[in-house]
């Protein structure tokens, strides 16, 4: 996370804060106040307050009044900091846009593991996140109420349409992957119809994705699985699909658009000289 701040600072600062080191006196201190404009969940503390303590000689006085996880109403002050105003002004920017990506990301899975209360099923993020960021999107996920899938390619042996292509058939494609790499590595494996599925399951992976399938077929695919290996549903996956994705009793549901389409949440920093 701190590679992730120095990074974007570095982007955001340059050699220095031209507007501010004509206009702040270097001494003056000031506070700051978050303030929602928005209904939402908020996520991203963590990391805010390292933003500010990566500038400061002195870490700044940090107080959260809604912490990650916490839903807010327009008006309501979510935190102070208090601190060098040179500090402060020079974050404030990268703060924010960190705290309101990851808090739209937060705002929109908590509405999607709300939609599916109820079901067995489990909402998961996917690979479809910012580049370079991708540890703050996956935080704003798990604060949200969902769960990571892979975090990357080195994690999880995930088998899709173009892998199979190239290894010859789904049988082919999991046994290359168990003789390489043992068990060391959950192998899921992509299908698209009802004859893949049949496949996959006597190829055995440790769980089976559900690419684009309608909710009919997907019933039938549940019903094929019988419970022995997992289910996960993909593609097209929306709030006003995704009960009626959970309800077929598939395990697992993976929504890209949880990161890949974010609405950052609308949030204010406000400064004032400090009495």
């Amino acid at each position: 996370m701190r590679d992730i701040v120095n990074h974007v600072l570095r982007e955001d600062v340059g050699p220095g804060d031209a507007t501010t080191v004509m206009l702040i006196e270097p001494n003056l201190r000031a506070q700051g106040r978050f303030v929602a404009r928005s209904d939402g969940v908020i996520a991203g503390w963590e990391v805010v307050n390292e933003v500010f303590s990566c500038l400061a000689d002195q870490r700044p006085h940090f107080e959260i009044l809604v912490a990650d996880g916490g839903r807010c109403r327009p008006g309501e002050e979510l935190a102070t900091i208090e601190g060098n105003a040179s500090t402060l002004l020079t974050g404030e920017r990268t703060a924010l846009n960190i705290l309101q990506r990851m808090s739209g990301i937060a705002t929109l899975t908590a509405k999607y593991v709300e939609a599916v209360k109820g079901t067995s099923a489990v909402i998961l993020d996917t690979r479809k996140t910012a580049p370079g960021i991708r540890l703050l999107d996956k935080m704003a996920v798990r604060i949200g109420g969902g769960q990571n899938h892979r975090f990357g390619l080195d994690d999880m042996i995930l088998i899709k349409e173009n892998h199979v292509e190239l290894c010859g058939s789904i049988s082919e494609a999991v046994a290359r992957a168990r003789s390489k790499q043992g068990s060391t590595l959950k192998v899921e494996v992509e299908v698209r119809n009802l004859p893949e599925l049949e496949e996959a399951l006597l190829a055995g992976p440790d769980r089976i994705l559900l690419d684009n399938m309608d909710i009919g077929t997907m019933r039938e695919a549940v019903g094929l699985a019988g419970n022995r290996i997992p289910l996960e549903a993909s593609g097209n996956i929306a709030l006003d699909n995704v009960r009626a994705v959970a309800e077929t009793g598939v395990q697992f549901i993976s929504v890209g658009r949880l990161t890949h389409s974010v609405q950052a949440l609308d949030i204010s920093f406000i400064l004032s000289k400090e009495e």
